[in-house]
């Protein structure tokens, strides 16, 4: 019996589903029930009734973030080391001091934040539909964070003033991109269309085509009559885009875009967490109860 058949043999043994974001590892997306980005499994996990345990195989604000919103659910983090840098960038104290300093502008904080931090927002957010979260604000003036860059990118689509907090958080991973990487691979005679993630930086995502969240970079290839696509967002998603188009040729903007935290998710520390339910993920109720509403209403918002 192999590593895989015992994974399979717990989860029905143990009525658990395994999720895991885009960027995982090639077969750990492979023997997820589901793979997505933030909103995606957000919804997924909410959905899944009959589940009774929930391996996250991604990094810790969105296991945080299925625990709130399945309280009566075992949430499970494979890798107890599998933190998000970004969300460390802003902690309670400091959405605390941006509210003092604009106490009329609504906050809204993307999901990748942890927990005592969403229970500071009005509501949250997702790459995929951060622009409409915020466009659906009746406030000219709106406090966001923690990335910057994505701050950049909803301003220019919604016109609003965009106060971000703080002044720099950023994905070190999609910081690696550059535009000189798109400008020479594009000039080198290729014809393909640029797909990037609106962490990367303002000049990368000018250089693109297309501009969106993982979610909408895999259906935006799916739909455009393009063949071949220069993608800028961790390479995990090239594994999914490959499975998903296989006619289609994808090369990544930057090759070792590689985010270390989520690739500490394994095979062998999903069976381990199935098999012990290590790792589970807690949050306590008074900042449950609070990050619960803001998560929420990010859920009436479609990506």
């Amino acid at each position: 019996m192999t590593l895989i058949d015992d994974i399979r043999r717990l989860k029905k043994q143990k009525k658990a589903i395994i999720l895991a974001h885009t960027y995982q590892r090639a077969e750990v997306q492979d023997i997820a029930d589901y793979v997505g980005d933030s909103i995606e499994l957000s919804r997924k996990a909410t959905e899944e009734n009959d589940a009774e345990i929930i391996v996250f195989s991604a990094v810790d604000f969105m296991a945080e973030s299925a625990a709130i919103l399945n309280p009566e659910k075992r949430v499970l983090l494979p890798s107890v080391g599998a933190r998000c840098p970004m969300a460390q960038m802003l902690p309670a104290e400091e959405v605390k001091l941006w509210k003092r300093r604009y106490p009329k502008a609504p906050v809204v904080l993307y999901v990748n934040t942890l927990a005592e931090a969403k229970a500071q927002a009005d509501v949250c957010c997702t790459s995929a539909n951060a622009v409409k979260v915020i466009g659906a604000l009746d406030a000219d003036t709106v406090l966001f964070g923690p990335d910057h860059n994505l701050a950049w990118h909803v301003q220019q689509k919604t016109g609003k003033t965009i106060v971000p907090i703080p002044r720099k958080g950023f994905c070190p991973t999609h910081l690696l991109f550059l535009k000189e990487d798109i400008y020479l691979t594009k000039k080198q005679g290729s014809d393909a269309l640029v797909a990037v993630h609106p962490e990367c930086t303002p000049d990368v995502q000018s250089m693109a085509d297309f501009v969106g969240s993982t979610s909408q970079i895999c259906r935006y290839v799916k739909e455009v009559s393009g063949k071949k696509f220069i993608v800028g967002t961790e390479i995990g998603i090239i594994h999914r885009l490959k499975k998903d188009n296989p006619g289609k040729e994808f090369i990544p903007a930057y090759e070792g875009a590689v985010c270390p935290n989520m690739k500490l998710n394994t095979l062998e520390r999903i069976y381990a967490s199935l098999k012990e339910e290590t790792h589970p993920v807690t949050v306590p109720n008074r900042l449950a109860k609070k990050a619960r509403k803001a998560l929420e209403k990010m859920l009436n918002f479609h990506d």
